[in-house]
């Protein structure tokens, strides 16, 4: 049997009419004209069984998503969810029934994580009602479009 070939995507997580949950959608937005078209980025809502069946057939994945720790608002928390688990206090709730944490962690004990499956989360400020993003989730959407970028044109380890 042949390997498959290597995949990389890239899921901006978020709805754009909760405020600040749109910043992994506007990185994704972001990123879909900066990036080769051969890296399939995507957008979508969070609910968990849809992002595992967007990163089946990825070998490496770039997710964003908004997140609240209590950290200040347009905080970049950075995770490799390939190695270690979410800590939990990054995605205390979700929209979703089944949400991010929750597919992640499903994905692993089915054994079927990417092999580098890479979180970044976006400390949001609200996520009440409304459209546009919060002045410090804005700026931390460019800089993570800009980390990613980087990560992409970086040799693999």
């Amino acid at each position: 049997m042949t390997a498959a070939p290597s995949k990389t995507i890239v899921i901006g997580v978020g709805n754009e009419f909760r405020g600040d949950d749109g910043a992994g959608l506007a990185v994704a937005r972001l990123l879909r004209e900066q990036l080769s078209p051969e890296i399939a980025v995507l957008e979508e809502s969070g609910e968990g069984t849809s992002l595992m069946d967007a990163w089946r057939s990825a070998s490496r994945v770039f997710l964003i998503d908004a997140v609240h720790s209590g950290a200040a608002p347009g905080t970049i928390h950075r995770l490799d969810a390939s190695c270690d688990p979410l800590p939990t206090a990054l995605f205390p709730c979700s929209t979703h029934a089944f949400g991010v944490a929750d597919a992640i962690a499903m994905a692993r004990v089915l054994h079927e994580l990417p092999v580098a499956l890479i979180i970044y989360g976006i400390e949001a400020a609200s996520f009440d009602e409304s459209q546009g993003l919060s002045d410090a989730v804005q700026r931390a959407v460019t800089a993570v479009a800009e980390r990613i970028v980087l990560e992409l044109c970086a040799p693999p380890d």
